[in-house]
């Protein structure tokens, strides 16, 4: 099998050809249909994350080892099944879902694999789809497209599942409240597909970019508004037409997330998506004379991909 390798951080990736692996155990063996290119992995390509304060997050440290194949926004053919796997056949096509965990802890036993504090993730702690094939540990990580194109399906498994688990810790406020969504990149795009499909009342778009800015209003924004205008904070305000109770940053830098607090009514929501780096901009007491919610969002859990996949094939959403 050829595979494209990061073999150094930061360095080109290296095409790579080794013995197609066999399937032992639970394991599968799937030929890649279609695999997607992730912002995330070009901080993984450049092996961590700004923090802030002169500061940086090491992939290395973290327990990321060289050479890996890069890639968990993948679609496969099953071709081959280890002696003790189920649940699918040869030919079958399936969504691969990337965010492993060891499935022994009692994270993993709730559902939430994605939170294991001992990860296994495909594309990051196991070779991904930047591959002609991909070893998959267990069925249970494969999801049936029921008829979804594969190409557009592939970044499911992280942009649409990332935005959709966002989503879902604001799902009391969008009906009845217009939101604010930072970034009009791919999350930005598939949040307002998502939000009109899951019953939100709009959202007001914030982006540097006058290319992205056109892109939401096409994609059904409110309003789309230049993050670079000193007056930014009062367009919001006015585009949304009254306080703002929810804000998702899909960008994650000191001053998106200042402007998101900001902009954040008594008992309002920042949920922090964007990994773009830096260090936390507000003023501590502030929080709490607010009554500010601010939480972190990371990927989503095996049953929201399956329900966004279904949501998808439900209303017909555009990729």
């Amino acid at each position: 099998m050829q595979s494209f390798q990061v073999t150094e951080f930061g360095a080109p990736l290296v095409a790579v050809d080794n013995p197609t692996p066999k399937p032992q155990g639970a394991e599968i063996l799937l030929k890649v249909v279609a695999s997607g290119v992730c912002h995330s992995d070009l901080h993984l390509w450049e092996g961590g994350y700004e923090l802030g304060h002169g500061k940086r997050l090491s992939l290395a440290e973290r327990g990321v080892r060289l050479p890996r194949t890069m890639g968990h926004e993948t679609v496969g053919e099953v071709i081959a099944l280890g002696p003790e796997a189920s649940g699918v056949g040869i030919g079958d096509i399936r969504l691969i879902y990337p965010w492993m965990g060891c499935g022994n802890c009692a994270v993993c036993a709730t559902g939430a694999e994605h939170y294991c504090p001992s990860p296994r993730y495909m594309g990051i702690y196991r070779d991904g789809g930047y591959a002609d094939h991909v070893l998959v540990p267990d069925t249970r990580y494969l999801i049936d497209l029921n008829g979804l194109d594969p190409l557009t399906a592939a970044p499911y498994a992280c942009s649409g599942l990332t935005t959709f688990s966002a989503l879902k810790k604001v799902e009391d406020i969008f009906p009845t409240h217009p939101i604010v969504i930072i970034g009009a990149g791919g999350l930005g795009l598939m949040s307002l597909s998502l939000l009109s499909a899951m019953g939100g009342k709009g959202a007001v778009v914030v982006d540097i970019d006058d290319r992205k800015r056109q892109a939401a209003l096409e994609a059904g924004a409110l309003a789309a508004i230049d993050g670079r205008a000193s007056d930014v904070s009062s367009q919001v305000l006015q585009a949304t037409g009254g306080p703002v109770h929810a804000v998702i940053d899909l960008v994650g830098s000191e001053q998106t997330a200042t402007l998101g607090f900001d902009l954040l009514i008594k008992g309002g929501r920042l949920i922090m998506v964007g990994l773009f780096g830096g260090a936390a901009p507000w003023a501590l007491p502030l929080i709490a004379m607010k009554a500010a919610t601010i939480q972190g969002s990371n990927v989503g859990s095996i049953p929201e991909l399956r329900e966004l996949l279904q949501l998808v094939k439900a209303k017909n959403l555009p990729p």
